[in-house]
């Protein structure tokens, strides 16, 4: 068997786990997943974390807590190595279960509720050696009716798996197909980088890359775009209209790539670099402030062009470095909720 759909079987006792959560069985899968020193990387507020039990203890358990039938659903699991030599499996997909009592200060619905996941795994001699992970918790504040920031100019929605739902890529691994559906990707983005600095959006010539029915499926707090049109309207414009410079400071950053299949992703942490000015952005004024932000990506590709991207970009942590406390102001909008502190707005016990 080859490697990397070795990798992919490794992770699967992991996602097996999760179906069915217990905390004992997540524990014990994640201790035979990874290295003891292992490296997880979670977005805002959660950060950086070193071992396998103090991950689940700051992530895990208080998500358990206030979804008690909690339920992982994978719709992408793939895996292939970086240009550097680099082995990762990534999985998209999404939490759910029964939100009964509040999760970060979120108020508890009593509803199924759902919280979208890119999640990616480094492994080195057979092991997950480091992690990283968004989760679309905007998403869940949303569902809550307790978000906090503008509104999304895209369409706020449940964000569906691959349409040819073939997701969960099967092995053995195809070198040469992973290989040019990652350099597909690789070439659009040189691409998209040469708007606006080198001319009109004619240069990007997204034509070439993207399907005319393409869906951009991004965070919640940017929404969805469908088409070229749709996702240069409630995305590119409005995000290079705020951050021109974006694109400009790559030798400060790196990506990790990999394809496998028609299927091809990328992990940085951060992976953009760009300064908020100009026109501010999703409400925020312009601060004149250089932030970096962290995206995981997957793109599928259909007879040559991208027909599907879902992007995770950690939208609390960008907010966080321009100086706005989301959660505060979440806080705030609970103080009128039963069951919540009337002062401060945290969740009684």
């Amino acid at each position: 068997m080859d490697r990397h759909t070795r990798h992919k079987e490794l992770i699967a006792p992991l996602r097996a786990a999760m179906y069915d959560f217990e905390e004992t069985a997540v524990r014990g899968a994640l201790a035979d997943l990874c290295t003891p020193d292992v490296l997880f990387r979670l977005c805002h507020p959660f950060g950086d974390t070193a071992g396998t039990d103090a991950f689940y203890e700051k992530a895990y358990a208080p998500l358990f807590r206030a979804i008690p039938d909690l339920e992982r659903r994978d719709t992408i699991v793939m895996a292939g190595p970086t240009p550097e030599g680099n082995d990762w499996v990534g999985c998209g997909g999404y939490y759910t279960g029964s939100f009964d009592r509040p999760f970060l200060d979120i108020p508890a619905t009593g509803h199924q509720v759902a919280m979208r996941f890119h999640e990616f795994y480094k492994f080195v001699d057979g092991k997950v050696v480091e992690f990283q992970s968004l989760w679309d918790i905007p998403e869940v504040m949303m569902q809550a009716g307790a978000w906090p920031m503008a509104p999304s100019l895209g369409r706020e929605w449940h964000v569906p798996g691959p349409a040819t739902e073939d997701g969960i890529v099967p092995g053995p691994y195809d070198e040469t197909t992973g290989k040019a559906t990652c350099q597909l990707i690789i070439d659009m983005l040189e691409h998209m980088k040469r708007h606006p600095s080198q001319g009109g959006p004619e240069v990007m010539e997204m034509p070439k890359f993207w399907h005319p029915r393409m869906s951009w499926y991004g965070p919640s707090g940017i929404g969805t775009g469908r088409g070229i049109n749709g996702f240069r309207k409630w995305h590119q414009i409005p995000f290079l209209k705020a951050m021109p410079d974006r694109g400009q400071y790559v030798d400060q950053i790196e990506y990790h790539f990999f394809g496998d299949r028609n299927y091809a992703a990328v992990t940085g942490w951060p992976d953009m670099i760009q300064s908020v000015t100009h026109d501010g952005w999703m409400g925020i004024a312009p601060a004149g402030k250089k932030i970096t932000m962290r995206s995981l990506d997957f793109w599928r590709v259909e007879k040559g062009l991208i027909r599907e991207n879902w992007v995770m970009v950690d939208l609390l942590d960008a907010y966080a470095q321009l100086g706005v406390d989301v959660f505060n102001r979440l806080r705030d909008f609970n103080k009128a909720r039963t069951g919540f502190d009337p002062e401060t707005g945290v969740a009684l016990p």
